[in-house]
């Protein structure tokens, strides 16, 4: 039986993280991953680093235009660029935690009791680990409803599949209106793919403000996207010519029957703890499957930790890098950093232009009693987004009249990915709106749009 110190599940970014922190730190870590394609964690091998791979290459596609064939090509290529970026990172973040000092074997853990895990081998052995401190980091998967045919069909992919389907689908019908979806729909779009949004409710994106939702639904269905809401996908059916699959929808309008060659089912993802055996560790869940903490990380046992989307928070590999700060604060700090004071979290979906959002929205800020000021700037005024021609776009925040401090901010225009951690930083430092406004800025540059933006608070 192996003995550690520290026994980490899951090579996550709060994990690898944690890992490289303790062995630096003298202490003995045994890391634990279920497969050798992995190494990293979910955002770099099949999320945030190859779907933005993918953003990227199909927006620099878009600008070259040409037939079917063409795109095709294109889109094989940048499959292939998208492989060895993330075999590279899987490399690197390999190196780096072994590096550190840390041991990684693959294979699948299983609790025993709170201190002892069973470990599965790829060889079918299995490995007995006792361990003083036991850190879950396993992350979320796929979750595929209950839709006749859905699993059956081999034309019906995870986001995780999709990403290494090396054709390019003529046409691309997804399931679920969420943001994983989004980004899908957006780049497909820009490779050239036919692309169909179904979702089952009639409001769109309803957690967002709502002027920014309906300006993200235009945008989508002015490039040619077709979103089918209050649609309900009642049955899923191969071809028999094999080329292709076939959706039954029950829609507003009556039943309609949808052709795909290709089909990504976006519908979210769920908490990874199958197979854990976590009742054995007395470890327990929150109603909605996941690993039940408290603002420490610390779950119901007192030597296990738990980090990233296995906790059920924001799905953000940011959010598990700050787990990780957490725990490290605990074990090797002064232990005051926690979930509650993390600050505000901002979130950006990478659409063509991307959209981001921190903080509250209008309707959230007026039923938390707030009087609000509101300030609202078109992306067509912003000098610079005529110069990258990216015209298409709504910025909005939201003002607290009392204090002048920003209580939200959503930017629906280029570049905003990099422009909501400036306003991030705002809110942390608690800065009122009026230090954006005034602020000097380079020209021409996105971050100049603050200057305009509010200045229209009113």
């Amino acid at each position: 039986m192996k003995a550690v110190k520290n026994l980490i599940i899951g090579f996550g970014k709060g994990g690898k993280t944690l890992a490289g922190a303790l062995s630096s730190a003298g202490e003995s870590v045994l890391l634990v991953e279920a497969s050798d394609k992995m190494f990293g964690g979910t955002c770099i091998n099949v999320a945030c680093i190859p779907s933005k791979s993918m953003e990227f290459s199909a927006r620099l596609s878009k600008t070259q235009g040409g037939e079917y064939d063409d795109k095709a090509v294109r889109y094989k290529k940048a499959v292939e660029e998208k492989n060895n970026l993330t075999a590279a990172l899987r490399g690197k973040n390999y190196d780096k935690v072994v590096g550190a000092g840390a041991e990684v074997i693959v294979g699948t853990a299983s609790f025993i009791d709170s201190t002892h895990v069973s470990i599965t081998l790829s060889d079918g052995n299995t490995e007995t680990v006792q361990a003083d401190r036991i850190f879950i980091n396993t992350g979320a998967r796929p979750f595929i409803p209950p839709i006749e045919g859905l699993k059956e069909s081999r034309f019906a992919y995870t986001s995780e599949q999709l990403l290494s389907l090396e054709k390019l689908p003529h046409h691309l019908v997804i399931i679920g209106g969420g943001y994983i979806g989004l980004e899908f729909a957006s780049f497909f779009r820009n490779f050239g793919s036919e692309v169909t949004i179904i979702q089952d409710s009639d409001a769109f994106i309803p957690r967002e403000d709502e002027e920014i939702s309906r300006a993200v639904l235009e945008s989508l269905e002015s490039r040619g996207i077709t979103v089918l809401r209050n649609a309900k996908t009642q049955k899923v059916e191969d071809d028999p010519n094999g080329t292709g699959a076939s959706l039954s929808l029950e829609t507003p309008d009556g039943a309609k029957t949808l052709p795909a060659d290709a089909i990504l089912v976006a519908t979210g993802r769920r908490p990874n703890v199958q197979g854990l055996n976590l009742e054995a560790a007395g470890v327990e869940l929150t109603e909605r499957g996941a690993v039940k903490t408290d603002e420490h990380l610390r779950t119901s046992a007192p030597n296990i930790w738990a980090m990233g989307d296995v906790v059920g928070g924001l799905q953000f590999t940011y959010i598990s890098l700050d787990d990780f700060r957490i725990v490290r604060s605990q074990l090797l700090g002064d232990g005051s950093r926690t979930t509650k004071n993390r600050g505000a979290v901002p979130y950006s979906v990478f659409l063509d232009p991307p959209f981001s959002r921190v903080g509250m929205s209008e309707a959230e800020a007026v039923k938390a009693g707030f009087n609000i000021k509101t300030a609202k700037l078109p992306a067509m005024a912003i000098p610079k987004a005529k110069v990258l021609r990216q015209p298409t776009g709504l910025l909005k925040a939201i003002i607290d009249t009392d204090t002048g401090l920003i209580l939200g901010a959503h930017l629906f225009c280029a570049d905003s990915h990099e422009m909501i951690n400036t306003v991030k930083l705002a809110m942390d430092a608690k800065l009122p709106y009026t230090v954006l406004r005034d602020a000097i800025y380079t020209h021409p540059t996105m971050s100049e749009a603050f200057n305009d933006l509010f200045a229209a608070v009113k």
